[in-house]
């Protein structure tokens, strides 16, 4: 397999392994009196590839690529929207086609639409393609507030990682964000889940069932924000003291700790260890005028601590 891997790296670092590949050119035997032809083309090619590098457009004049240009060069949504249409009507690249209209209607204040689009246009799209449609329709769900569509959704992708068809069989699978491209595993989408789900049923009052899916969740990993949560979930069922531990344990993790490593008179050397508390500001105005600065949540749950 390593030996494979190799062959792989080597294959792409030579360009694909097909002459011309990559936008490489190869040497021409032109004639000596005409070298500012191969020139012209290679400055049009390296304008041309530049411009769908800055722009994120993708190289062609399909009806999809006609689409994706409107949307980010021209920046016209609404005409982007039908150019979109016209693309999966004519089948070019219907996976994507369908993602950018949803995701371009939601910017446009049409998500009801886009939810619609998404239900009646998703049997055309390939399996790879449902899972990042879900993940569209969840966002699309929370904006309407459509919470029992939210929250059957995402119980049907937990239970499809419970029976092993999540990530089409595979136990990561590679996301994006702001352009950049991560890992992420199921245990990470899992947990992702199991918080928003656990969001959702407070939403619906449901504080029990919300209880549960955050226990569930921090089984899988330690995570602040959900500890703090599962602390509200026991307030709101009268569990007083169960909550007032779990919010000091989130509280201390999430805000003392960074409190304390800001300030330059507690950090530990190698001739010293952690100071003393008495040698950093950690008074209640202190700690306050840092905290806010941090998540509005831990403010709240400071005031809910005082008045535990």
């Amino acid at each position: 397999m390593m030996h494979q891997h190799h062959q792989l790296d080597q294959w792409l670092a030579g360009g694909g392994g097909v002459g011309g590949v990559g936008g490489v050119l190869r040497p021409t035997k032109s004639a000596p009196c005409s070298p500012v032809k191969p020139a012209a083309v290679s400055m049009l090619r390296t304008h041309s590839d530049s411009f769908h590098v800055a722009h994120k457009v993708p190289v062609g004049d399909t009806p999809y690529v006609r689409a994706k240009r409107v949307q980010l060069v021209d920046k016209d949504p609404e005409k982007a929207i039908a150019l979109f249409w016209g693309a999966i009507n004519a089948g070019d690249r219907v996976d994507s086609a369908l993602k950018d209209m949803a995701i371009v209607m939601k910017q446009q204040n049409r998500a009801e639409e886009a939810i619609e689009a998404i239900k009646s246009l998703r049997v055309r799209c390939s399996d790879q393609a449902q899972e990042s449609l879900d993940n569209i329709l969840l966002d699309l769900y929370k904006r309407c507030g459509r919470l029992d569509d939210q929250i059957s959704l995402l119980k049907h992708k937990l239970q499809l990682i419970h029976q092993g068809h999540a990530f089409n069989g595979k136990r990561t699978k590679t996301a994006r964000s702001q352009g950049r491209k991560f890992q992420v595993t199921l245990e990470q989408e899992a947990t992702r889940l199991l918080g928003n789900l656990g969001w959702a049923l407070m939403q619906k009052e449901n504080y029990t069932e919300a209880e549960g899916a955050y226990r569930r969740a921090l089984v899988i990993g330690p995570d602040n924000n959900k500890m703090c949560n599962l602390g509200i979930c026991l307030m709101k069922q009268g569990r007083v003291l169960e909550a007032k531990d779990v919010l000091k344990q989130a509280l201390v993790a999430s805000v003392l700790a960074p409190v304390l490593a800001d300030d330059e008179n507690c950090k530990p050397s190698a001739k010293a260890p952690l100071a003393p508390a008495s040698c950093c500001d950690t008074s209640p105005a202190a700690v306050k005028e840092k905290v806010g600065k941090r998540l509005r949540i831990f403010q709240d749950i400071t005031q809910t601590l005082n008045a535990l």
